[in-house]
């Protein structure tokens, strides 16, 4: 009984979610991203929130790329590109020694998501992206908090 409980939480949760970001218009994908990352980094608010800061992170390190691939193409052409990516992504080595940034995985989904969703590099379209991203890891935690009560009522 219970794993039919726990079915009907979890297609309850993805179907709203789904539903959800149709209606707004979101990039789907992109909340569920945020959605898996809550599951991955720990499953809780407290560990969610670094990962949460270090995806943004990501996300404004691809804008920072495009933005400087652009100028370093103006001196060197079309390697401009890579040698952002070089920069940029070698930085890693160093921000990740950083308490709070250690995340390399995080700070990845934030360049997955800015280079998959490659909004026009505007303040508005790029800070749209958090929204769904909130809502992922939001869908996630009430998802979760859901499962955590239907388990403790069958322990009890």
């Amino acid at each position: 009984m219970k794993t039919y409980i726990n079915a009907i939480i979890l297609g309850l949760f993805g179907a709203v979610a789904v539903t959800v970001s149709f209606m707004l218009q979101w990039p789907t994908w992109t909340m569920f991203l945020a959605w898996v990352s809550y599951y991955l980094f720990g499953k809780s608010i407290k560990t969610s929130i670094p990962v949460f800061v270090q995806i943004i992170f990501g996300i404004l390190m691809g804008v920072a790329i495009m933005v400087s691939a652009k100028f370093f193409e103006t001196i060197i052409g079309v390697a401009g590109f890579q040698l952002a990516v070089f920069l940029f992504i070698g930085s890693l080595a160093f921000l990740s020694k950083i308490e709070g940034l250690k995340s390399i995985p995080a700070w990845f989904i934030g360049l997955i998501i800015i280079f998959g969703v490659h909004p026009e590099l505007e303040f508005a379209a790029v800070a749209s992206l958090l929204i769904p991203i909130i809502a992922g890891f939001t869908f996630a935690w009430f998802n979760d908090s859901s499962l955590q009560i239907v388990s403790k009522s069958f322990n009890n």
